[in-house]
């Protein structure tokens, strides 16, 4: 089976955010198949390089990183609800006269086209919200 995940849940407000992440690692351990992660709407704040959890939480970025890694996927998020969120890569940043990206590595801007082709290569879509 292939799954295409869209996560739309804060990861400090939302159990929808630690609900999609352990469902990517499971499947990262199965036979199963990622084809495509992308965050949208507040689900972009766990790319947040700067955002550091309290040392009694998990940290979500990093879990999300080995889960890129082991799937060989990028994980993008969409890039009105990362610029509306003060989330800038590299070239973004330079283009807006700002000192430093905020994007996390291995996260990476995409547009909303590039998941609804993620979409078409999927044989589910699994949505995770606030109320996930």
């Amino acid at each position: 089976m292939r799954f295409a995940l869209l996560v739309q849940a804060d990861p400090a407000h939302s159990p929808g955010a630690i609900s999609a992440l352990r469902f990517a690692e499971a499947v990262a351990a199965s036979e199963h198949a990622l084809v495509g992660v992308f965050f949208q709407g507040d689900g972009v704040q766990v790319a947040q390089q700067f955002r550091r959890p309290p040392r009694d939480e998990g940290d979500l970025k990093a879990r999300w990183a080995k889960v890129s890694e082991h799937c060989a996927l990028p994980l993008q998020l969409c890039v009105a609800s990362a610029l509306r969120r003060g989330l800038v890569d590299g070239p973004e940043a330079e283009r807006a006269g700002l000192a430093a990206a905020t994007l996390a590595p291995p996260f990476e801007l995409a547009g909303l086209a590039t998941f609804l082709a993620q979409m078409q290569t999927a044989d589910r879509v699994l949505t995770f919200g606030a109320a996930s």
